[in-house]
């Protein structure tokens, strides 16, 4: 029940710009679970959730990156860019995810240990709210001034990109969201809420997948092996709400913002850092 728990509650704040790593710890933690967040057993566990989240990102947007694969290897073939919308947007998520790599590679084993400190984690809880309230400040006040339009995302530099990419960077701390943290930044880069969504999310399957198939092997280690049928099941149960989540928010950044999730981070991360400092959940 505990693993079936999680990965609901990873399919949709995956997604959700609320941070999946970050409320992956506080809850075990908040409920008394006795789970060891740094522990490799169960990092691997998250990571096979992850999985499973990518699978259902790929699914949704299949014809996207069936699209976009093909106009990249026409690219190379070529030899040259050239105006086609899948081409452009193909090698602006290549920009986008290479600061993230390096710097997951560079920093994974001191982010980790992030994990064991709940208090730590609400406190990028809160400033996770924060930058998403940001973001939507500079949002109105960069396009308050007369002749600042708005780009779609196909007209978007590699420069964009790669700040794109070190912007979900910010993910790798627990509770930073992936997700609200590359849409702030495409905002910020003149992008409408559905267009920086959607390069959020395709830019996320590539980092995600990558990720637990690095991790993968963790599974079939001898202190890991008493949680994989838990992370199976637990991967499907993830890769169906995480589908879920994304038909949901394409609807929802049409009309809407990041407020809602900003301020339930605010105050989710405000109210876990009290409980935690002042020993009320020891």
């Amino acid at each position: 029940m505990q693993a079936m728990l999680l990965a609901v509650l990873q399919g949709v704040s995956e997604l959700f710009p609320v941070s999946s790593l970050g409320h992956t710890v506080l809850l075990p933690a908040l409920l008394h679970w006795g789970i060891d967040e740094g522990s490799e057993s169960f990092l691997a566990f998250v990571v096979v959730l992850h999985l499973g989240t990518a699978l259902a990102l790929i699914v949704f947007y299949r014809r996207d990156w069936v699209a976009i694969v093909r106009a990249l290897v026409k690219s190379v073939v070529r030899g040259r860019l050239s105006d086609d919308r899948d081409e452009r947007t193909g090698w602006l998520l290549v920009a986008g995810t290479v600061p993230v790599g390096i710097l997951g590679v560079l920093l994974q084993s001191t982010v980790k240990q992030l994990f064991a400190s709940p208090t730590i984690v609400s406190v990028f809880l809160f400033l996770n709210g924060f930058v998403m309230l940001l973001g939507e400040w500079l949002r109105r006040r960069q396009h308050a001034r007369a002749g600042h339009p708005y780009r779609r995302l196909e007209e978007l530099k590699a420069q964009d990109g790669v700040f794109v990419g070190f912007a979900q960077a910010l993910a790798l701390l627990p509770g930073i969201s992936r997700s609200g943290s590359a849409i702030v930044a495409g905002l910020v880069r003149d992008l409408q809420h559905d267009d920086a969504a959607r390069y959020a999310f395709l830019l996320a399957t590539p980092v995600i997948l990558a990720a637990a198939l690095l991790e993968f092997p963790k599974l079939f280690a001898p202190d890991a092996h008493v949680v994989l049928v838990q992370a199976v099941l637990g991967g499907i149960v993830a890769g169906v709400t995480a589908y879920a989540s994304v038909a949901f928010l394409t609807r929802w950044f049409r009309h809407n913002d990041l407020s809602p999730f900003a301020w339930y981070c605010i105050a989710a991360g405000a109210v876990s850092f009290i409980l935690f400092a002042t020993k009320v959940i020891a």
